[in-house]
């Protein structure tokens, strides 16, 4: 059989089972984070979150069609778009460790023998099915995220270099640039990752170009590389808009012309100046030169994918993430303007002084007719900067964590070296070579890792070399044990990658080198552009997955070097063979055992569930206000795709500053009516009450929120002072509002119920909590004041408490939400107590006949996510089994427990658990629920004490204290629950906890007083 044909057939056996792999694990809804997103966006063709996903989103929403309709069938259907990218992309990374294997192998004009077509061939599939089961890559292949499919145009590119790198020679070779030039364009419709490659395949032209090379001609080969780079990352994608954004500038506000004119007469001029520059190029036989343009043109043709953005965008869709409809808006899209920027070369110390302001460009934003200045860019100077801040960001938590990890005090001012050296012991060391050693090492567990050794790290099963680096192994916590992330691989995979390296290099140094690079541009080089603040809200592995791949070339090539190296004895056609099993051994197999339960969502429903739950915690025509992107990004999929309660408005606190937001919010969406902001668009367009600042005058008394809200709109200059900036601005006097009620009103809107009328406040009053409004509290606080109780208002239960503006005592727990209602405040109970206002008759109705659980009691894993959420529903079930206790409703409490117990996991999820059994104790002991209150309290015991001798046991191994706080909690709730026990005469299972607390002790006590270590 013809080598080609050998090729094609295993390549798509890989395929198909990376596919069916992707497709039996995936998740069968919508996933947490950007997924809800990303989903509901794809299915009615709407604007994402910057810098945008158009080409993912169109693909997506091919794969939606296979659902025929069913609604709820379309998040699985994408997920399964994702699972297909992944499937290819193993399929294409099959070919591209196949020509590499055969051109070192077979020398030009050679027939492949049949030992070294079986090398090549076990070579591309150990490393393509090693990549199938590598953590991160398997993470993405299986839920709608834009990962699956950057990686498969990744995988494209750099196949096609190795294609034009064999056909080179050949009179249309140089087709296969225009192809990988044409494949870039479109990528950037998806995610930039696959820019990164260009460095390496700019050093395979260069090989294949020159005859003889030398040092001086590869360096400036990679420096050709990075220009292209950065030409397509700023010159193609930035610059062209940012031209064609000026020229609309200079004719609309300078000829008079319609908006979008000054767009269409620079297109004009670019397409003319390429058809000439094209034109010339052929006419002078100019190869380099036509090349070029031809490529630029297929990138920009590529890159024309965003057109859908604004077309979508002058369609005022639901969805509309910073309302990108004009030149100007599209430009601050693209460059990711919400999220401001991060010093790379130079820039300040998380301690460094400000020192002043100095402000840059023009802002600007589309007015009536004209373009407006919005504002300037401004950035602050400093005192003292260093060369390569990587400790720049000041926020309080993330100066604290800079001091620990780097052992400095609160008078030291970080250099260079200190800067230096938390790039490669946190950046590199910890947030990019733990997530490599995940996947080719093995894995610890799935907690968020935030420094310490015993949460998140990796793991390789081997313990004594575990102990060097983590401590002490002997006794292994359940939190790792039992984890579904625990993943050991011995170093297996990394053995043979690492084989497979040098290998690489000892045979062909300039193929390796290309790989190497690859490696690096995709890998170190990302670490250095993001320079990550600490503690992530979550793991980032997902960002380096295009090292990975590289890597997983060297893990194929390893079969190579395996044979080459251990049997030499054997007759090459059982070297082969026998290479070839090693390595399916080594790698994919080990990974894939190892991995599978941990990348297995095809049982859980928790994102799509909690979704649910949220909206139907809500009364009809429901204002809700979330805040993060878990308590928003599921419910806008459930809303826009599923038709789930599409009269609730969701509002998201983090993008209610922002001018395009609120004007969505002012317009109809679904069945959601506008919400009553009186505010004009002129009152709050971008640049207009961005924040205003609180002057006390010192006002007596409570002042009526409508009073408040006019003054902070008002256009008189009485009612503004001076900034530093010379500029005037709206200010509030005091904190002290309040809100006059209508008792018949809230009673008649059902607010509040006629029975409860009795407990109906006058007036609303409460304190501001900030020292300064920004236009999205001044939209919340329009509504709260001209709402008139018409709509019910609500907070989601994972909104900061913050956010709630003050209002805290006036809201009542229904579910997932807080409701505000305006209620009396019980004054005598205590602060804990009145923090948790239910109102029990709802929140019963919604936990017993409305809420769905996400599968969490019977589904085989659960991700971080949502073992999260099964400790919000717990609190559910404990807050109401205690309200109705309180309320003597006995029967009613007992059937919520056993609903409890019917629907969520009586396992542990890390010591936070422990806290919520305790007062789940609580409750069964008052229900007369001994026997259930026992068996938790011997099974937290026996789960404390476990996880703490094996924190002992590395403190002991350090020689310092680890893993403080959860120390300090399980010694407390074992105190607590001791006492619990001893409290309903079960003296039996307090001994035991006693004894329990009392070694557990005896461990700790050398180390208490001492600062715990990372």
């Amino acid at each position: 059989m013809k080598y080609s044909k050998v090729n094609n057939i295993i390549g798509w056996i890989c395929f198909f089972i990376a596919t069916l792999t992707y497709v039996l694990t995936l998740e069968p809804s919508s996933s947490f984070w950007d997924c809800g997103e990303f989903v509901a966006s794809a299915f009615k063709m709407q604007v994402v979150h910057q810098p945008g996903a158009p080409l993912f989103l169109m693909i997506q929403r091919f794969f939606s069609l296979f659902a025929l309709g069913n609604l709820t069938e379309i998040a699985y259907w994408m997920n399964v778009g994702s699972a297909v990218c992944s499937g290819a992309c193993i399929l294409f990374l099959f070919w591209t460790i196949t020509a590499l294997a055969k051109k070192t192998l077979v020398k030009a004009g050679e027939e492949v023998t049949k030992a070294q077509l079986i090398s090549i061939m076990g070579a591309g599939a150990v490393g393509a099915l090693a990549y199938t089961f590598s953590d991160s890559f398997w993470f993405s292949a299986v839920e709608s995220e834009v990962y699956a499919q950057s990686s498969l145009f990744t995988a494209i590119v750099f196949w096609g270099i190795l294609k034009w790198d064999a056909h080179a020679n050949e009179p249309k070779g140089d087709r296969w640039l225009l192809f990988i030039a044409y494949m870039m364009g479109l990528s950037i419709g998806v995610h930039l990752l696959n820019l990164l490659t260009i460095p390496a395949m700019a050093m395979v032209y260069y090989f294949k170009r020159t005859e003889k090379t030398t040092s001086t001609g590869i360096f400036k080969a990679l420096f050709v590389g990075i220009l292209i780079l950065g030409f397509i990352q700023y010159g193609i994608i930035q610059y062209v808009v940012s031209l064609g954004a000026y020229f609309d500038l200079f004719f609309v506000n300078t000829l008079g012309m319609g908006f979008g004119s000054g767009v269409l007469f620079f297109a004009v001029i670019l397409i003319g100046a390429f058809v000439w520059g094209i034109t010339y190029s052929i006419k002078h036989q100019n190869k380099i030169l036509n090349l070029g343009l031809m490529a630029t043109v297929l990138i920009i043709f590529g890159y024309a994918s965003f057109a859908m953005i604004v077309i979508r965008a002058k369609a005022e869709p639901n969805l509309n993430n910073s309302d990108p409809e004009n030149a100007f808006s599209f430009l601050s899209y693209l460059n990711r303007e919400q999220y401001g920027d991060r010093p790379l070369l130079f820039g300040p110390n998380y301690n460094s002084e400000k020192t002043g302001v100095s402000e840059g460009k023009n802002i600007y934003r589309k007015g009536d007719k004209k373009y407006v200045v919005a504002g300037q860019k401004t950035d602050y100077d400093y005192s003292n900067t260093t060369l390569l801040p990587r400790m720049y960001s000041d926020d309080p938590s993330h100066a604290a964590f800079y001091k620990e990890w780097m052992n400095l005090d609160d008078s030291a001012k970080p250099g260079f070296i200190d800067n230096l050296g938390f790039l490669t012991s946190y950046q590199v060391g910890y947030m990019y070579m733990r997530y490599f050693m995940w996947n080719f090492v093995g894995r610890q567990n799935d907690e968020q890792g935030q420094g310490s050794g015993f949460e998140g790290s990796w793991l390789s099963g081997v313990k004594p070399i575990d102990a060097l680096r983590l401590g002490n192994q002997s006794h292994l916590p359940p939190s790792t044990v039992d984890s579904n992330a625990y993943n050991r691989f011995f170093f297996l995979p990394l053995i043979l990658g690492l084989l497979g390296a040098i290998w690489h290099f000892k045979r062909n140094q300039k193929d390796a080198g290309v790989v190497a690079l690859l490696f690096f541009f995709t890998g170190l080089a990302i670490v250095l552009y993001l320079n990550q603040k600490p503690l992530e809200p979550r793991e980032r592995d997902y960002a380096y997955v295009g090292s990975f791949y590289a890597f997983a070339i060297w893990v194929g090539l390893g079969v190579l070097a395996i044979q080459e190296w251990l049997f030499k004895k054997l007759t090459p056609i059982k070297g082969a063979i026998a290479a070839t099993v090693i390595g399916l051994l080594a790698a994919p197999t080990i990974m894939g055992e190892q991995g599978w339960d941990d990348h297995n969502r095809s049982t859980k429903m928790v994102t799509h569930d909690i979704a649910y739950d949220y909206l139907q915690s809500c009364a009809p025509n429901a204002i809700l206000f979330t805040y993060g992107d878990n308590d928003t990004y599921p419910l806008w999929y459930i809303q826009e795709v599923e038709n789930v309660r599409p009269d609730v408005r969701v509002v998201n606190l983090s993008l209610f500053d922002t001018d395009w937001y609120i004007n969505g919010m002012k317009q109809k969406q679904n069945e959601s009516a506008p919400l009553p902001i009186t505010m004009t668009k002129a009152q709050y367009v971008q640049g207009v009450r961005d924040v205003m600042p609180f002057d006390d005058y010192k006002i007596q008394g409570n002042i009526e929120l409508k009073k408040i809200v006019d003054l902070l709109l008002s256009e008189n200059a009485s009612d503004k002072v001076a900034m530093q900036d010379n500029t005037q601005s709206n200010f509030l006097p005091t904190k002290n509002f309040k809100l006059t009620i209508n008792k018949a009103q809230v009673i008649s809107t059902g607010t509040v119920p006629a029975a409860d009328s009795a407990n109906i406040v006058s007036e609303m009053d409460w304190k501001f909590n900030k020292n300064y409004v920004t236009k999205g509290t001044l939209a919340m606080l329009d509504i709260l004041a001209h709402n008139n109780w018409k709509r019910p208002i609500y907070f989601a239960s994972t909104v900061p408490s913050e956010q709630f503006n003050g209002l805290d005592k006036y809201l009542h727990t229904e579910g997932l939400t807080q409701r505000l209602v305006p209620l009396e405040v019980d004054t005598t109970a205590k602060d804990d107590e009145r923090s948790d206002q239910l109102n029990t008759p709802v929140m019963y109705n919604n936990v017993m006949n409305k809420f769905k659980w996400g599968k969490m009691k019977t589904a085989t894993y659960l991700d971080p996510q949502s073992s999260d959420d099964t400790f919000i529903f717990t609190n559910v079930f404990n807050s109401l089994t205690s309200s109705l206790i309180k309320e003597g409703k006995t029967d009613s409490a007992k059937k919520v427990v056993d609903k409890f117990y019917e629907v969520m996991p009586q396992r542990f999820f890390g010591i936070r658990t422990v806290m919520l059994k305790y007062y789940l104790v609580e409750n069964l002991y008052k229900l007369g629920e001994v026997e259930r209150a026992n068996d938790i309290l011997a099974k937290s015991g026996d789960y404390v004490n476990k996880e703490l001798i094996y924190l002992a046991d590395i403190s002991d191994s350090k020689g310092q204290l680890t893993g403080a706080q959860n120390v300090r909690t399980g010694l407390y709730f074992l105190g607590r629950m001791s006492e619990a026990a001893k409290a309903n005469n079960q003296i039996k299972i307090a001994k035991q906890l006693d004894n329990i607390s009392k070694g557990l002790e005896n461990r700790f006590t050398i180390y208490m007083g001492q600062a715990p270590a990372q």
